[in-house]
């Protein structure tokens, strides 16, 4: 086969994969837009942000304790 031909079919082989990708990545953009972002009860979030809290109060309390006692120098 000539080297032009099999240039040709080389070069419209890389741009139909090339217009596929293109076309997936749209439509999975599109997709991002179109779906809604997961909605978290209000009553929930003050729970969730107390609880949080308490836990890291408790853990800054324990590592206060354990490095008051070693006086690094």
């Amino acid at each position: 086969m000539d080297t032009k031909k099999m240039a040709a079919v080389g070069a419209a082989v890389l741009q139909y994969i090339r217009s596929e990708e293109e076309a997936l990545m749209a439509s999975l953009s599109l997709a991002r837009m179109a779906a809604p972002a997961p909605q978290i009860p209000l009553a929930a979030k003050p729970w969730a942000f107390n609880g949080r809290q308490q836990q890291m109060e408790m853990r800054n309390l324990m590592q206060l304790r354990i490095f008051a006692g070693a006086r690094l120098r």
